[in-house]
């Protein structure tokens, strides 16, 4: 596959998109999986819930990358070792759920309403291998101490969506600036998102994208076995 950066002027968007993130504005961008809304203001955050119909139960990801996930998580060395074997070695996307250092600026530099919505039972998400022009975002953020927040660019559990024009209208309203980069990397015929994992018990939270080669890297490398996908829920 071309890279991105070939195609596209990646780090000049990302300055564009980090730029309106810091004004409080929402942006619209393309991750390799999905496209993605983000926001880092409490004001964007209700503007981005209000647009997709989304609970306030629901939480929503800290941006992340791997840089971030290795300084703010707490896991057990095994729990690492799989994770860099993950995203790392076999370079697939997964969503890390996992206890972190709440004394960490990063954390600490989150509102208390962004603290509160991004986290869960003293966890937080982070989504590794996002794709190039998010992990360019996340750098700007991470040098600047200025985490951001994410979620689905889509109305709540209406699918994730894989090109612009699929997004509904009254989301795409909501972001001040929307990247185009054409249809997402992982495009799934059943409208599959990340494979989240809580690292705390490796229990399977969803079954996503790439979710039965993870399984097997982490039966073979790791002797650990994952909860089989559902049956009802399509690979």
């Amino acid at each position: 596959m071309t890279p991105t950066s070939d195609r596209f002027d990646v780090q000049a968007d990302a300055d564009r998109v980090y730029d309106v993130l810091r004004s409080g504005g929402v942006a619209i961008v393309p991750y390799d999986l999905s496209y993605a809304i983000q926001c880092a203001g409490d004001d964007a955050l209700r503007r981005v819930y209000a647009a997709k119909n989304r609970s306030y139960d629901r939480a929503s990801g800290v941006c992340g990358s791997y840089v971030v996930h290795e300084a703010v998580h707490v896991m057990s060395e095994t729990g690492r070792r799989i994770v860099r074997s993950i995203t790392q070695d076999h370079d697939l996307p997964l969503s890390v759920v996992a206890p972190f250092r709440e004394d960490h600026p990063f954390m600490k530099a989150l509102t208390p309403f962004l603290f509160g919505m991004a986290t869960r039972d003293g966890t937080v998400n982070f989504l590794l291998n996002g794709g190039e022009l998010r992990d360019r975002i996340v750098a700007h953020a991470w040098r600047d101490n200025f985490p951001f927040v994410g979620s689905s660019a889509n109305r709540s559990l209406a699918g994730t969506k894989y090109r612009v024009e699929d997004i509904e209208q009254e989301v795409r309203d909501a972001a001040d600036i929307i990247i185009d980069y054409g249809t997402s990397r992982w495009e799934h015929p059943n409208g599959l998102s990340s494979t989240q994992i809580d690292f705390r018990t490796m229990k399977v939270i969803r079954w996503g994208l790439a979710f039965d080669r993870i399984r097997d890297i982490i039966i073979d490398e790791f002797g650990i076995e994952l909860e089989s996908r559902p049956a009802h829920l399509v690979a």
